[in-house]
């Protein structure tokens, strides 16, 4: 099995480019996967309470040789906070093979989608089909987004 095929085994799977990809919340025989696929940073924007949650995932993520950085964003209650530590974690590991990981891959496809346009600047028309390929965002994730990008207007 190819290193791309098992990867998209990880529920909710989706590549966005060679050094940027996404998903719902792997296990931590997935995460090994992730780490000898060459990714050199973890982001969970998961609670670490749920019921989905690894037991350690820091541990795990840092026993496997890559950075591990945890923005845990409330399911109901994003906030620009979230996004903006989001933004700034991004930024600190520019250049690096970045996996960013949720329960879902709801709340990281709709906050990759505002780095890509309102950080890298590039048009919502573009960004949008990573979103919708994987969810049509519910009202408040669509009211987060919408209120997002008016900010930067």
């Amino acid at each position: 099995m190819n290193e791309e095929t098992e990867l998209s085994a990880i529920y909710n799977y989706h590549r966005l480019s060679d050094s940027l990809a996404t998903s719902g919340q792997p296990s931590e025989e997935e995460l090994t996967r992730v780490a000898q696929a060459g990714f050199e940073v973890a982001i969970n924007l998961a609670l670490h309470y749920d019921e989905y949650s690894l037991p350690d995932e820091r541990r795990t993520v840092e026993s496997l040789g890559m950075v591990y950085e945890h923005i845990p964003v409330i399911w109901q209650r994003p906030t620009r906070a979230d996004l903006d530590a989001f933004f700034a974690t991004m930024d600190r590991h520019a250049g690096q093979r970045i996996y960013v990981h949720c329960a879902a891959n709801f709340r990281v496809s709709s906050f990759v989608l505002l780095y890509r346009v309102l950080r890298l600047r590039w048009c919502l028309e573009d960004a949008l089909p990573d979103l919708e390929a994987l969810w049509q965002p519910n009202d408040t994730w669509q009211a987060f987004i919408d209120s997002a990008l008016a900010s930067q207007v």
